[in-house]
């Protein structure tokens, strides 16, 4: 019989225990780089929210002071109609916070794709030292 042809179990457990080291070293580089990408994408995108933020309030400042000028001239108090907008403007606000809250889940953020490689991997592993 040829070693080769039956390598002994010390040379299996060896060959084991290296292509697990690399594995894990492999699946560490992955995860570095899918966190990098994703953060990368979420500081991208958090930009370009803020820019347009900015932008809106601007926007929503002028549009909402021409909504008072409408109403006092439609014939409501200038007081009045203040406080209407600024009433309907804040129930606004309160809807939209408790929305926009509720949406940004922190699982955006895993791993997905090392995850489940990893999960792939362990079954592996278990499938080789069984």
């Amino acid at each position: 019989m040829n070693t080769q042809d039956n390598p002994s179990l010390a040379t299996l457990v060896t060959d084991l225990a290296q292509n697990v080291t690399t594995l894990v070293q492999t699946e560490a580089r992955l995860l570095r780089a899918e966190l990098s990408e994703k953060l990368t994408k979420t500081g991208a995108g958090a930009a370009e929210v803020l820019g347009g933020a900015i932008c809106l309030l601007a926007a929503l400042i002028v549009l909402l002071q021409a909504l008072v000028i409408a109403l006092t001239r439609a014939g409501l108090g200038a007081g009045w109609s203040s406080l209407l907008v600024g009433v309907v403007v804040a129930i606004l606000g309160v809807i939209l916070l408790r929305t926009g809250m509720a949406s940004m889940a922190p699982s955006e953020l895993t791993p997905d794709r090392t995850q489940e490689q990893l999960r792939r991997d362990a079954n592996v592993i278990k499938g080789q030292v069984r």
